[in-house]
């Protein structure tokens, strides 16, 4: 085949390593893709040039060096590897049709999502799910068309992606030019607009706007659209969940006696023995019983037998015409029936196997696999689904979601765990209620949530109104913080943005869930220094649940309070471990960066390396703090080129404090591996606005996951803060013990250097 440079850029996302000219070679040297994928792993030297005879040693090794020196596509951090890492054989990249749908969909997909963000500033449209609509139906070359050129353009990605997840049954739908009115998508007639559906009698423009009018969402009508896609989103869901359920193969597909057994002990009549008229059922030469079925055809073929002469053994005067329409009797379809369902049973098992060979290639794969399933305690359901819902297992299997999340989709800009779901639009989800979720990581952490061992009832998704009216319900239930935590050197003091302190959430009694610190675990510091760090902090102005603008907040900016609340708290831990060299320092936005070893005297200085600006991804700085605990007790862990990072018995506890100001856009991908790990814990502090709904909410939903797994804590504050009550709180939560205000006295002052 003659190599195109989508070619070429497909070839590489299977296997990176060979870098553009080995993928040119190969695909010229292969009628597929899939072929040439495969020729590259069986061979990959197969098109490299050998040496010429009587070249000199070190000239062959040095040639071999330069062939090899391409990194491999999950290359372990570059320090010395630990000594327990034992050589793996070299795997294929096991391929379905998610992970194909999935890498054409992530080529484009951060680009949709950062195109709708910049239409929907220009128009201000601040809430994220609703999509700018034109005002007239007539195409023109603005943004709100050109945007919608791109959701055309990409209509065969979305085709490619629905097809690879759905469930047998249901049927592909869009919002692409859907003028009809007979079109499969069920949002269609059945959720008003945000921005009203009434047309203008004279001008035809929606909501009566003229030709350069700008549409704007409605108050009332948003309100409307989102509680009739709520109650769609739960009756659809439901219909797909019992639709699918029904599906599932009546046998156990793994049993193959039961299969055979089910059609072998098949007879005429309820499987009796014997006829319903007493009579005992034909029989062949070799005494076998002969099926009703067969027998009354060649009787009808022979004619009526000599030796018997009852009414009841004549041959019906309709045998030729029903022989002749193929037409079968209630005992042959049955028999199809069982044949079809031991078929599909079949195919079914031989698709499992196939899935569960490819992705777990050998043993330590598959030991990390179950440790994983273990950890998170979903074994049994996972075995329950694997036997009495195989389809639906079958599905899941493929997404990934009963092993770890492998490392490389940390540096991801798009991965399967970040494409957005919209149900309107019929971006689907992975399982059969995928409707209502932000994003496909949001729905795994969800379902993995809702499938623990020990869950007691279904955790479901607060829904937009119902999210927001907890949230508002929390902010009210602010109250002035304890006057005892005052300090004159505070942030907003020292700046007099305001006077006094703002109103705060008092957390939870404190209630030590996990073991407390031990000396030989291993503090780190993971800081969030994306743009809105950086910004004049504002909140929303809210019209019923529509966004209609945003407000300044006078309160000093989240980078000083951040900085105030990291210089408090390592005063305390050093003073607490004795440590005062410092804890490791790392940022992230969207990318991550390793600052240092901070501490009381060089806290200033290192804070000069803080850049400022980006997007908020957790994942990008949680791999990098990884890396740099696993460097530190290498030897006492293994690292696997898929899974990243496996700690062993021995490995210290990593204790991080993550400081956030807002919800990071992989926040349940986070929390999500988090549910897998047991060698680490982390205390969240969340930097919010003062009065701003949006930080509620997201205290919220950290406080759920929290009371779900017990490695994860969180403190809050908004506005003015109280330094003091936040790291005394912040405390409590690191080190995993009630630390008394006289203890926490002692620890807060500056720690003693020496020269």
């Amino acid at each position: 085949m003659t190599p195109s440079e989508d070619d070429v850029t497909n070839f590489l996302a299977f296997a990176p390593e060979a870098g553009e000219g080995k993928a040119f070679l190969f695909l010229e040297g292969a009628n597929t893709l899939e072929e040439a994928v495969g020729q590259f792993y069986e061979s990959p030297n197969k098109y490299t040039p050998a040496p010429p005879p009587g070249m000199s040693e070190p000239v062959k090794k040095a040639m071999d060096a330069k062939t090899q020196s391409s990194p491999p596509q999950y290359a372990p951090p570059q320090y010395a590897p630990p000594a327990n890492v034992m050589s793996r054989p070299r795997h294929r990249p096991h391929m379905n049709p998610v992970i194909e749908a999935g890498i054409l969909r992530a080529r484009d997909e951060q680009e949709m999502q950062n195109e709708l963000q910049r239409v929907q500033l220009q128009y201000r449209i601040y809430n994220s799910d609703i999509e700018p609509e034109h005002d007239t139906e007539y195409y023109c070359n603005c943004s709100i068309h050109q945007y919608q050129r791109m959701k055309w353009n990409r209509l065969s990605v979305q085709e490619m992606w629905c097809k690879a997840v759905m469930y047998p049954g249901e049927k592909f739908y869009h919002d692409c030019y859907q003028t009809g009115f007979f079109n499969s998508n069920p949002y269609r007639y059945r959720v008003v607009s945000p921005f009203g559906n009434n047309l203008s009698a004279f001008t035809g423009m929606r909501n009566g706007f003229g030709a350069y009018g700008m549409p704007a969402p409605h108050p009332r009508y948003y309100t409307q659209s989102v509680q009739q896609t709520i109650q769609l989103n739960a009756t659809l869901n439901a219909e797909a969940q019992r639709d699918i359920d029904a599906k599932e193969p009546r046998i156990n597909i793994w049993e193959a006696d039961q299969l055979e057994s089910s059609m072998s002990n098949m007879t005429l009549a309820n499987d009796s023995p014997s006829r319903a008229d007493g009579k005992k059922l034909p029989v062949d030469e070799k005494g076998r019983q002969v099926e009703k079925g067969s027998a009354e055809k060649r009787q009808g073929i022979a004619g009526p037998s000599k030796n018997d002469n009852s009414a009841a053994s004549k041959p019906s005067k309709f045998a030729g015409l029903k022989k002749a329409l193929a037409i079968k009797s209630p005992e042959e379809r049955e028999a199809d029936r069982l044949a079809k369902m031991r078929a599909r049973g079949r195919e079914l098992r031989n698709m499992i196997l196939y899935e569960e060979n490819g992705r777990w290639p050998d043993q330590e794969w598959r030991q990390i696999v179950a440790a994983y399933q273990e950890k998170v305690g979903m074994t049994r359901k996972i075995a329950h689904l694997r036997a009495r819902q195989p389809t639906q297992y079958l599905h899941l299997l493929r997404a990934g979601y009963f092993e770890p999340i492998p490392i490389a989709w940390a540096n991801q800009a798009s991965n399967p765990l970040k494409f957005s779901i919209e149900a309107a639009a019929g971006w689907r989800g992975i399982t059969p209620a995928w409707r209502g979720y932000e994003d496909t990581a949001e729905e795994r952490l969800y379902w993995v949530l809702n499938h623990r061992e020990g869950n007691v009832g279904a955790r479901m998704k607060p829904d937009l109104i119902s999210a927001m009216n907890m949230a508002r319900a929390r902010m009210a239930s602010a109250v002035e913080p304890p006057p005892i935590y005052y300090s004159p050197n505070d942030v907003c003091h020292v700046q007099h943005t305001s006077e006094g302190y703002s109103k705060q959430v008092m957390p939870a009694p404190f209630r030590p869930f996990d073991a407390p610190e031990v000396p030989t675990d291993d503090t780190m510091i993971l800081l969030d220094v994306s743009g809105s760090m950086d910004f004049d902090p504002v909140r929303p102005n809210y019209n019923e649940y529509l966004i209609t603008g945003y407000s300044r907040s006078t309160q000093p900016k989240n980078k000083d309070i951040a900085k105030a609340v990291i210089r408090r708290f390592t005063d305390a831990m050093a003073n607490h471990d004795h440590n005062f060299q410092g804890y490791q320092l790392t940022t992230f936005s969207s990318q991550a960066n390793y600052i240092g070893v901070v501490n009381h005297r060089n806290l200033d200085t290192m804070w000069r390396n803080v850049r400022l600006g980006g997007g908020t991804r957790v994942m990008t700085g949680w791999q990098k703090v990884k890396d740099l605990h696993f460097q530190k007790h290498s030897e006492s862990a293994s690292h696997h080129p898929v899974y990243g990072w496996q700690a062993g018995p021995q490995t210290p506890m990593l204790r991080l404090l993550l400081l956030l100001d807002g919800e990071a856009t992989d926040m349940d991908e986070f929390e999500l591996e988090l549910l897998g790990l047991s060698w680490v814990h982390v205390t969240i502090f969340l930097i919010g606005v003062d009065g701003c709904p949006h930080h509620h909410r997201h205290a919220n939903e950290l406080q759920r996951i929290s009371e779900v797994n017990h490695h994860v804590a969180f403190v809050d504050a908004q506005g003015n803060t109280p330094e003091r009550f936040v790291t005394h709180e912040l405390l409590k939560r690191h080190l995993g013990y009630n630390v008394s205000m006289a203890e926490f006295e002692e620890l807060e002052q500056p720690p003693p250097y020496s020269e």
